[in-house]
């Protein structure tokens, strides 16, 4: 599961790549300074592990993981090919969501292609550009579909309504994941994988001094944003990526002291992570012994044989059992020994559909 980091140039889509993923990729004040995506991967920031790893004293500590690439700045005329727009369009319909950096800080020495900062208007331009390069592909499918017609008959029939339905709503320049639809019909549009139905994150990147002035809600930038994520279904977070920068460079015991002095909150960054975890419908289950406290990544609605072959497949070929509990009432028992004792560890059988925070030992016979 990947997201796409995308916007237009001199955003601080890099930066914020940088920061979140550790990854160094180049990143400069001119336009189309990543002309290749850059991958990276990014630990899912998780209170839960540290509580089982004061508890357990592991060897190891693993969070759960979760894939980013930044894709270079998409400008009016990407879907016509503009500024390598074409290839950049691709690597977006590769992702499973998008995380789309909105730029809202003012620096005179950092170029805007557009020539003002009007976040509004971006979130437009690129919105236009996708949905553009929707219809297109909206349009040869509904030209094969009328050749299919003839042959197949109803369900093609059924396939052709349906996208010439949803061709007339991006008309109207809506996103396709604002198109209302029944559940079987979303089955066949997710098979088309349109570049709008992807579930995005609006990051609001402000300056500095934009947290330290007061409240960041109440912006007229971030407010103007807000607007359009609330139309859109989609979520939104204001961050700033210079500053997050300068914060992972420093110390862990210095950090606090260092935003204490500029007067700004933490929390930006780990929460971007996991929201973005959220947005993919992904959850965490946690195993913890003296080896090993892990976070492993599930869908939401996994049952427990899937979860455990997400360990090794020996686990859900040989499935005997689940032995369950969830994290807080691990935590406020003071053990698995206590947990046992006052019957709150459960046994779940091949149905059980795993929770957020489970704590879990898979019992199995191969």
């Amino acid at each position: 599961m990947k997201l796409g980091i995308v916007g237009m140039p001199n955003t601080g889509k890099t930066t914020l790549f940088n920061v979140v993923t550790n990854a160094g990729a180049q990143s400069a004040k001119h336009a189309f300074s990543t002309l290749e995506r850059n991958v990276g991967v990014a630990a899912v920031p998780d209170a839960r592990l540290d509580a089982l790893a004061a508890l357990y004293h592991p060897k190891k500590v693993t969070p759960a993981t979760i894939d980013f690439v930044d894709i270079a700045g998409l400008v009016r005329g990407s879907s016509r090919g503009e500024g390598l727009g074409n290839k950049f369009l691709a690597y977006i319909r590769e992702v499973d969501a998008v995380i789309h950096v909105v730029r809202c800080f003012e620096d005179d020495d950092v170029l805007h292609v557009e020539g003002s900062i009007d976040p509004a208007r971006d979130i437009e331009t690129i919105g236009l550009e996708l949905i553009f390069a929707d219809m297109e592909m909206l349009e040869r499918r509904i030209e094969r579909g009328a050749k299919q017609v003839k042959v197949i008959g109803k369900s093609a029939a059924a396939e052709l309504d349906l996208c010439r339905r949803l061709y007339a709503h991006l008309e109207e320049g809506l996103p396709a994941r604002t198109f209302a639809c029944s559940e079987d019909e979303q089955a066949v549009l997710n098979e088309i994988a349109l570049l709008t139905s992807k579930p995005v994150i609006y990051v609001c990147n402000f300056g500095e001094g934009d947290f330290a002035g007061g409240s960041i809600e109440e912006h007229p930038r971030y407010r103007a944003v807000e607007e359009i994520a609330r139309r859109e279904h989609a979520e939104l977070l204001p961050i700033c990526a210079e500053l997050e920068a300068q914060v992972a460079e420093l110390p862990p015991e210095e950090r606090a002291m260092f935003l204490a002095e500029i007067g700004v909150e933490s929390g930006g960054l780990d929460l971007l992570v996991q929201r973005s975890y959220a947005l993919l419908g992904l959850m965490s289950f946690l195993t913890a012994g003296a080896p090993e406290v892990r976070a492993w990544t599930i869908k939401r609605g996994t049952k427990a044989p899937q979860a455990a072959g997400k360990i090794h497949s020996d686990l859900e070929r040989g499935f005997i059992r689940a032995e369950v509990i969830s994290f807080d009432e691990l935590m406020a028992c003071g053990g698995m020994a206590a947990a046992k004792e006052k019957g709150l560890v459960r046994s779940e059988g091949k149905g059980y559909v795993m929770q957020d925070g489970d704590v879990v030992l898979f019992r199995f016979n191969v």
